[in-house]
């Protein structure tokens, strides 16, 4: 008898792991299909000294966007080439993990296209998260590594595939096949973007035609025939269907009749096709860059991807302030869009400084010097957000420009310029100011210097410095009011 209550106890231990392990899938379940409300895209924005980093943007609706983390680097690469393009947001199918693909180049560094393209990093940068708001430290796969001569590893992306149970990772590669060099789109699986498998061929295209940019969409219900999607930059904008990710594709047409190309057929040439799908719809978004005028991103929409006719273009779009190059788009839950906008949002409101010995005048920047001017126009030079400082963000702020995202007021050699965050220590440090009563008048502000506590900011010849304030003079010219 205590035998069979022992096996009896036993099974039932087993059943009740077993429940709560199907219980805490199906709850992740649950949480992955919560209804979206909201879509974040992740961005660089050109080759500019901050540009080729990790950018964020949110939108209501799919089709007007506004910057996130007032338009400043959200995640910045420390390996490598120090830069990162083409950055792919992926979710896990249970909505409990995401990360962050993104090429390892910066052109910005002095880096030619010849070089990056043939000497090139054949590693990828991959982020991770649990949240989307708290992000590991980057590392570097290094994919490409096993395709022999390879020159590159460009424009990553993933999805995943339920007929495996892992992600497919594909990217662009450089190099010589069958005695011609060019770009192909190669793939590898990997269940954790740290381990993966050998290399494969995934897509060429016929003669010396190169391909670099191809990101794939899942279409529920298979709407217009197939279940999956892909767009692909290979001197026209291909759109091929299929119902399996790593078999065969149906090449459905390209745009050319939209007067769209990606080269080959001129027009408005574009590059980096970006999917989405409206919340709660059965249409599409195929965003375009149109990076040959630098007009950005804009939209083509269709209710049946299984037709390149089916397309049509949008006008009621905006892209925001920053310039947004190769991305991707992820449909954010409630919770994550909770998540998302409590941490990066633009929460600190648009304010002036008006100086307190010349209240007609306010603290602007002109060719990125400051000083204080009247009649400022345009009128966002004398806009700024006062954010958590940079260097110290407890009882400290720093000055973020409106209409410059990512550029602070810093001082340097004492004297003040606007000026791009480089991610250093002694920028953050430079950028960085404790508000404290009006040496003047207390019932107005001055600022502290954060690594210089004996300097405040002063006007002297309506040019703005960090001096040390000592008679009465400096301590007018040193008290500001925060004004809207």
């Amino acid at each position: 008898m205590p035998r069979v209550l022992s096996r009896v106890g036993a099974v039932l231990a087993a059943a009740c792991l077993l429940f709560a392990s199907l219980s805490v899938v199906s709850q992740k379940q649950a949480a992955a299909l919560e209804p979206f409300t909201g879509y974040l895209m992740a961005h660089f924005t050109g080759e500019s000294a901050n540009g080729e980093q990790i950018y964020l943007a949110h939108s209501d609706d799919g089709l007007r966007w506004t910057e996130l983390n007032n338009g400043g680097v959200v995640l910045r690469s420390t390996l490598g080439t120090r830069g990162v393009r083409d950055p792919a947001l992926i979710r896990s199918p249970a909505g409990d993990r995401y990360w962050i693909v993104a090429t390892d180049l910066r052109i910005a560094s002095g880096t030619s296209w010849n070089d990056a393209a043939n000497r090139g990093s054949t590693s990828l940068v991959v982020w991770e998260s649990r949240d989307l708001v708290n992000w590991s430290a980057p590392w570097l796969i290094n994919v490409a590594g096993g395709i022999p001569g390879a020159g590159n590893a460009w424009a990553p992306e993933a999805i995943y595939n339920s007929a495996t149970g892992d992600y497919v990772l594909y990217w662009a590669t450089n190099s010589a096949r069958n005695g011609v060099t060019k770009h192909r789109i190669w793939y590898v699986r990997t269940s954790d973007f740290r381990s993966f498998t050998a290399p494969q061929l995934y897509i060429e295209r016929g003669g010396s035609q190169g391909l670099i940019d191809t990101q794939i969409i899942e279409v529920p219900n298979s709407v217009g025939g197939y279940r999956y999607y892909r767009a692909s930059a290979d001197g026209h904008i291909t759109i091929e269907a299929s119902n399996s990710i790593l078999g065969s594709w149906t090449t459905l047409g390209n745009l050319s009749h939209m007067g769209i190309s990606n080269g080959t057929g001129g027009g408005n040439v574009v590059e980096g096709p970006m999917w989405a799908q409206f919340n709660g719809q059965n249409e599409w978004a195929l965003w375009l860059d149109q990076h040959a005028t630098g007009r950005g991103y804009m939209p083509i929409t269709s209710t049946n991807l299984g037709s390149t006719r089916n397309f049509r273009t949008r006008s009621d779009y905006s892209m925001g302030t920053n310039l947004k190059r190769h991305g991707s788009i992820l449909n954010l839950t409630a919770a994550e869009e909770t998540r998302v906008l409590g941490r990066w949002g633009n929460t600190a409101p648009v304010n002036r400084i008006q100086a307190y010995t010349h209240q007609n005048r306010y603290v602007r920047h002109a060719n990125l010097d400051v000083r204080i001017d009247a009649n400022v126009s345009p009128a966002q030079d004398a806009q700024f957000r006062l954010v958590p400082g940079l260097a110290n963000a407890s009882g400290y702020v720093s000055f973020a420009s409106v209409n410059y995202p990512g550029y602070y007021l810093r001082h340097y050699g004492f004297d003040f310029v606007l000026a791009a965050d480089d991610g250093t220590a002694t920028f953050a440090a430079d950028a960085t100011f404790r508000q404290v009563a009006g040496l003047a008048d207390s019932s107005w502000t001055s600022f502290q210097s954060y690594n210089y506590p004996d300097r405040h900011i002063r006007h002297y010849d309506y040019l703005l410095r960090l001096d040390p304030i000592s008679d009465a003079t400096g301590r007018a010219d040193a008290t500001f009011r925060v004004t809207s």
